[in-house]
């Protein structure tokens, strides 16, 4: 028997060095963008523990106004926000450099977002061109880096014009979102005001206006619908877009800058008769479900599985958000939990995600943050 014992110390060890391993790989940072009229003081700065799900404060940046939407770069080196306000004070985006051993974001610069009330913003897999949709001003501003990450003077901006069927909230073009496809050549920009999916090619390397109208410039989204954000499946040919007024999920083949539709689903239950306001939507990392967040008289995200064949959805579900006006939600990479942004109730719920069903679990985990508007993870490096 004594021959097998440094057989059982190395499984030990070899068992040993893979837990840690897992623990270290399912470590994030999670940052908070909020609005800052409330209990809010700026960006939120967490750890997130994806073995457990808990969650550590680590920083808050302070002193910055209204920091609704966020984008974090690949290389985990900068955060960029809008501010979003509008009318006197005109919007702003902010870049900040963040150090990952510390957890802690640093200012660098401000620039105007060139349109009122930005509430979107990305950033290109290179890092060279950082992008916000703003809302008030129907238009999209992109704004070339510098060498450090901050903000340069280099800027294009886009306007788009029209209105549609809801005269109360599409008497101007609201452009809601600007996202990068998964070969990041083109740009899809969801605009609630004139029911249209607006396409740009994107070219990561121009020194300047980086964005010219694509082939087919735009795609036609039912009347009042009001489109807002969307989310590629892992296979990048379909594409899922949550509509706000009409509380929907539509489905797109994708293709070279241009879409087409081929399913359409009430992100509501069949007997829901309250008011509608959906608004965000995420594939998980998996693609096996579609998760898509309702504000109004729902306050749950729909859950719906994926045909893994032809894409299209089938409900499976809807869970309570145990929480009011879930603005954003984001899917931890492994897709065990999902992070639920309750921007009413001042709050932000964690919710272990089955991954055969995709049905959803409340952990006991409650973090209270005012006017919570957008999750971001980071994985953190190992040490």
């Amino acid at each position: 028997m004594h021959h097998l014992q440094p057989f059982r110390k190395f499984l030990l060890l070899i068992t040993a060095i893979l837990c840690y391993s897992a623990s270290q790989a399912q470590q994030y940072y999670l940052f908070v963008g909020t609005y800052t009229k409330g209990k809010s003081e700026g960006i939120y700065v967490y750890r997130f523990d994806g073995i457990t799900g808990t969650i550590t404060p680590v920083d808050t940046a302070k002193n910055i106004e209204n920091p609704s939407y966020l984008a974090v770069s690949n290389d985990g080196k900068f955060v960029y926000a809008v501010n979003e306000n509008g009318g006197t004070k005109p919007g702003q985006l902010s870049a900040f450099s963040f150090d990952q051993q510390l957890g802690k974001l640093t200012l660098m610069n401000q620039k105007e977002s060139k349109g009122d009330y930005p509430c979107y913003i990305t950033i290109s897999s290179n890092r060279k061109w950082v992008i916000a949709g703003n809302y008030g001003g129907g238009n999209l501003a992109a704004y070339a880096t510098n060498a450090n990450g901050s903000l340069s003077d280099i800027v294009q901006v886009i306007n788009h014009s029209g209105n549609s069927i809801n005269k109360d909230r599409q008497e101007s073009a609201h452009v809601h979102s600007t996202i990068f496809t998964k070969d990041n050549k083109y740009l899809l920009v969801p605009d609630l005001g004139i029911d249209k999916v607006m396409t740009y090619q994107f070219n990561a390397s121009a020194k300047s206006e980086p964005l010219k109208t694509a082939p087919k410039p735009f795609t036609s989204i039912t009347a009042g619908s009001g489109p807002r954000h969307l989310s590629f499946h892992p296979n990048g040919k379909w594409v899922y877009l949550i509509e706000e007024l009409s509380g929907k999920v539509s489905a797109w083949l994708y293709k070279e800058g241009s879409l087409k539709l081929f399913q359409e689903v009430d992100a509501h239950p069949t007997d829901f008769k309250g008011e509608r306001g959906s608004a965000d939507i995420h594939v998980s990392p998996d693609g096996k479900h579609l998760y898509a967040s309702n504000r109004g008289d729902a306050n749950n995200l729909a859950i719906f599985s994926i045909d893994p064949s032809t894409g299209k959805l089938s409900t499976k579900g809807f869970q309570d958000v145990l929480g009011k006006t879930p603005r954003n939600f984001i899917i931890e990479p492994s897709g065990n939990f999902v992070l639920v942004a309750n921007q009413e109730s001042n709050d932000i719920r964690i919710f272990r995600r089955n991954t055969k069903t995709g049905l959803l679990t409340p952990t006991s985990t409650v973090i209270q943050v005012g006017n919570p508007v957008c999750l971001q993870l980071l994985s953190i490096p190992r040490e």
